[in-house]
């Protein structure tokens, strides 16, 4: 069972911090045969990413709107990400090159995307939650009382839990 935090708390974090966004729109759901293998290419993805500990990728979550799904995505270092995408050797160059060869075949049928957010400060808050979002792919801290404010704790940038 997931524990439940109910004191108010935010994140820390030191260093580089880049939001990455990529999803897929689902253009056909009565096609399953030209989106189900882009849809199941990142579940292999991102346990590649999660069992390196040096590859960047510091947490990921999932969540589905419209559609399709979108992973939000926690990386330590722009270049590692830009890495990751090229490296001929990991799992996510194969996944684009067979996606690219579908979409040729059926244009239209599933689309991909992403945004990428290289981030200089974040302010979070979470009150009665679960780890989740920052706080999980970095630290969750108590917040102290002279950071109780939102305004307040984007202030100090990354540093909202310190006295």
């Amino acid at each position: 069972m997931t524990t439940i935090d109910p004191t108010r708390s935010t994140h820390h974090y030191d260093g580089e911090l880049v939001v990455f966004l990529i999803g897929m729109t689902i253009n056909r759901p009565w096609r399953p045969d030209l989106w189900l293998p882009t849809f199941l290419a990142m579940p292999r993805m991102l346990r590649e990413l999660s069992e390196d500990p040096d590859s960047g990728l510091m947490g990921y979550r999932l969540t589905f709107e419209g559609r399709g799904p979108t992973v939000i995505q926690y990386w330590n270092s722009v270049d590692k990400l830009y890495a990751y995408a090229s490296d001929s050797q990991a799992k996510h160059r194969p996944a684009w090159a067979a996606f690219n060869r579908r979409a040729r075949k059926a244009p239209g049928a599933v689309g991909v995307w992403h945004e990428t957010y290289p981030v200089d400060r974040a302010e979070s808050i979470y009150v009665g939650t679960p780890a989740m979002g920052l706080a999980r792919a970095t630290a969750r801290v108590p917040v102290a009382q002279k950071f109780s404010r939102a305004r307040d704790r984007l202030s100090r940038s990354n540093n909202a839990h310190e006295q």
